[in-house]
């Protein structure tokens, strides 16, 4: 289970340094073959090769003929990047998909089970100030009253 948020930093190649906690597990998941993609709150999402998989083949049945299912193919299968751990533990982030998600040195990674978003952390900062505003007006919050916390 991928989980956690985490402060990292980029090296100058852009790359970045898995944090420890999660080396062994994705090495035994995946053997630190994980893909890296773009999300349309202009992020990235990272994840272990299985679940990309899953993932990929679910939007390939997905039908191509209707508009949104093509821009989201598009978006996500298109960005696809392979990418693995170096000897160090790094993965690079590719430039376009850094681009993409605007990000530049300093970056937040946040674990959601299967897979890791990756954010600016700037963005990701105002995005949490944002959350914590928001008064949940207008947003149907039904599907979390069966969940007790």
């Amino acid at each position: 289970m991928l989980r956690g948020v985490n402060a990292i930093n980029l090296d100058t190649k852009g790359r970045m340094a898995m944090p420890t906690r999660y080396r062994e597990q994705l090495q035994e998941s995946c053997d630190g073959q994980m893909v890296v993609t773009v999300d349309r709150d202009r992020h990235l999402l990272l994840y272990p090769l299985p679940e990309w998989e899953r993932v990929e083949r679910k939007l390939l049945e997905l039908p191509s003929q209707n508009p949104a299912v093509a821009r989201l193919k598009r978006l996500l299968m298109g960005h696809a990047t392979d990418c693995e751990f170096d000897g160090s533990g790094r993965i690079l982030l590719p430039p376009k998909l850094r681009e993409f998600a605007e990000i530049e040195k300093k970056i937040v990674m946040i674990g959601q089970g299967n897979k890791f978003e990756i954010w600016d952390e700037g963005r990701w900062d105002a995005l949490c100030d944002a959350y914590l505003g928001d008064d949940d007006e207008g947003i149907d919050l039904s599907v979390l009253d069966n969940l007790s916390l």
